[in-house]
């Protein structure tokens, strides 16, 4: 059974940087052979996709976060990063990793950006 531990949140000041870790336990192959996602769970709004990483390495990211946050993984490493740059309060909550959409999830980091 694959499991998902996110990692590297924290409280940082509007345009500060963080990077995320989602690794992967469970399966040595579960990042190279499988599609991850990163969602925002943001308080009293529903949980929303905010870049996806495909086995094969294309790309993809809300609107909302182009241009400022870079997914990207290490298979070797069975972990997928989400850099954020530019952040800003909107960017606040939890954030999850995702296995293809199913459900395997992490237990989420939290993002708090202060104004």
């Amino acid at each position: 059974q694959v499991q998902l531990v996110e990692s590297g949140g924290g409280l940082v000041q509007t345009g500060g940087s963080l990077r995320l870790s989602c690794a992967a336990s469970g399966n040595i192959f579960a990042i190279t052979f499988n599609d991850v996602h990163w969602y925002l769970q943001s308080p009293g709004k529903q949980r929303e996709l905010v870049a996806t990483i495909t086995r094969v390495g294309s790309i993809r990211y809300a609107e909302h976060v182009k241009g400022r946050f870079t997914i990207s993984k290490d298979n070797a490493k069975n972990t997928v990063y989400l850099q954020m740059n530019s952040l800003k309060p909107e960017d606040t909550g939890v954030y999850y990793c995702n296995l293809n959409g199913g459900n395997i999830w992490g237990q989420g980091t939290q993002v708090t950006v202060s104004s």
